[in-house]
């Protein structure tokens, strides 16, 4: 683990599955991650929770970059600096505001 947290600190860019263990640790270290949740139609998952969760996070907060298509990884990649100069925190991330909604987002799930 503290190999990974050190992976990722020293990279660019983050690409990582919807699973909110993955594209949190970037947001840990101040990365802006991109998110390519598991779908169902290529039987990655058995429906599509990631699909919704991380839409509803990058809604809400502003702090992941959702691709559902994965033919448009190469764009978002090659576009990745403008698209996290767009966002509201830019490459900082409130992590206090985000982990507080996030843990509603969970709650809310299971409720």
């Amino acid at each position: 683990y503290p190999k990974m947290i050190e992976n990722v600190d020293k990279a660019r860019v983050i690409i990582t599955h919807g699973g909110p263990s993955s594209f949190i640790m970037p947001l840990q270290v101040g990365k802006t991650p991109i998110v390519v949740p598991r779908k169902a139609e290529f039987e990655e998952h058995v429906n599509d929770h990631q699909v919704k969760f991380c839409s509803a996070v990058a809604e809400r907060y502003g702090s992941i970059i959702v691709v559902e298509d994965v033919d448009k990884l190469a764009d978002v990649l090659g576009s990745y600096d403008e698209i996290v100069a767009k966002m509201p925190g830019g490459q900082e991330s409130n992590n206090v505001k985000f982990c507080e909604g996030f843990e509603k987002i969970v709650e809310g799930m299971f409720h």
